[in-house]
């Protein structure tokens, strides 16, 4: 299997897009600080992901979601799933507001 992720900085409330043949051990990867886009945002955590049966498939994807268009439409995706809210930043757990 092959994924295409999206990971939360907790650092910054920014997010990076990547795939991966083993999501795992990227996430581990990207936490230990041994992937230099990365380094400096962690912690990092996985906010979603989609599987596909084709590396080319999810590097597309990828690709997509870093394009204004497809970065646009994640969001939308993220925030309809109730994985962000609307200002972008990560909703954990409820809230008293």
């Amino acid at each position: 299997m092959f994924y295409f992720y999206v990971l939360y900085s907790l650092k910054d409330g920014r997010i990076y897009k990547g795939s991966s043949s083993n999501l795992l051990q990227r996430i581990q990867q990207h936490n230990a600080g041994r992937t230099k886009s990365t380094k400096h945002r962690r912690p990092l955590i996985l906010l979603y992901f989609e599987e596909y049966g084709d590396k080319k498939l999810a590097h597309q994807r990828e690709i997509w979601s870093k394009s204004l268009e497809g970065g646009t439409i994640l969001r939308k995706i993220l925030i309809e799933k109730s994985l962000l809210d609307i200002d972008g930043k990560i909703k954990l757990g409820s809230s008293d507001d």
